[in-house]
């Protein structure tokens, strides 16, 4: 069967999620993936209301659309990360309390325990999310950093992510962290040590976006090879690179959209990911989850962006051979 087609609400999270559903259907998806904030998914009022789930799904079966995965991003960020007043911003009140960095780290913890509980009350067996990192503003090694400095911080991460992974196992949902700059793994090597640092947990996974790794000049498709049995989710998002010896990879501090930056995300099929051999290697690994648009792009309507992503997605997917395409000149 084809993979389904699914819409991530964390861009749409300023539209209710009735609204949303209908134009999602509209489009042309399956399912959507729903973020943990704006009124999509509350993790606690999942937790506290034995009828939010059902009705969450009511909701979402009146559109004939489903649900496969979860999103903590939000939260999940600040985890790890060294808290500043940008986290106020994308966090709950409840999770940023009075700011004070030591309790928001707790906090966000664990609230992402109880989005492991709350997607198991949902049904659901994916949470995709964010780890942060303490260590992500030491990338440049300057001033000098060391490597006592860098194994720190994926100790720090180990400590605080095993007993979020108790809990994930314990509800049989899996953390699909998205390899992404900020984050602890945020390309081939460093998620190859994130896996390593919570001893192979397979609580512990990846939510597969080639468009963070292609601007950072990352083939995609390597990844896939690399991690084939930690692929939990995939986002179908593009980018484009135009480097014109004026800019660079880093976006020199410009907002997206400005045509000065290096790169800048597209809606799928209008950038230079090439979706056709991730297909493939999405075949090759044995890969049936959903195909989750993540649209992003700075320049498009957005509406008319999502709708064409759904076709567009839809055409791309195939399933993979059976059998040998030269089978019939085989005896056996």
């Amino acid at each position: 069967m084809p993979r389904p087609v699914t819409l991530f609400t964390g861009q749409w999270a300023d539209m209710k999620l009735e609204d949303l559903a209908r134009r999602a259907r509209d489009f042309g998806y399956q399912g959507l993936e729903l973020a943990c904030w704006g009124d999509h998914f509350n993790v606690q009022q999942a937790l506290a209301d034995e009828a939010y789930c059902a009705g969450r799904h009511d909701l979402l079966d009146r559109h004939d659309l489903r649900v496969y995965a979860i999103s903590a991003h939000l939260v999940g960020q600040a985890v790890l990360d060294r808290i500043d007043q940008r986290h106020q911003a994308i966090l709950p009140e409840h999770v940023w309390g009075d700011g004070q960095p030591e309790g928001v780290n707790h906090r966000a913890a664990e609230e992402l325990k109880d989005t492991a509980r709350a997607a198991q009350k949902l049904g659901v067996e994916v949470v995709n999310g964010f780890t942060g990192s303490s260590i992500w503003h030491l990338w440049y090694s300057f001033p000098p950093v060391s490597a006592a400095m860098i194994d720190e911080g994926f100790e720090l991460f180990a400590e605080r992510f095993h007993p979020v992974l108790d809990v994930f196992g314990e509800c049989g949902v899996r953390f699909a962290l998205e390899v992404h700059p900020t984050e602890i793994a945020f390309d081939l090597h460093t998620a190859r040590r994130a896996i390593d640092a919570v001893d192979g947990r397979e609580e512990f996974g990846f939510n597969f976006d080639p468009s963070h790794l292609v601007w950072q000049g990352i083939d995609p498709v390597e990844f896939l090879h690399a991690f084939p049995d930690r692929i939990y989710h995939v986002h179908i998002k593009d980018v484009a690179v135009h480097l014109n010896g004026r800019s660079g990879v880093l976006g020199s501090h410009l907002d997206f959209g400005d045509r000065r930056r290096g790169w800048d995300f597209r809606s799928p099929g209008r950038g230079v990911v090439n979706f056709e051999e991730i297909i493939r290697a999405l075949n090759q690994i044995g890969y049936q989850g959903p195909l989750s648009v993540e649209w992003e792009d700075p320049g498009m309507d957005r509406e008319a962006g999502a709708a064409e992503a759904a076709q567009f997605v839809r055409q791309l997917d195939f399933p993979p051979a059976r059998q040998a395409f030269d089978a019939a000149f085989h005896d056996d």
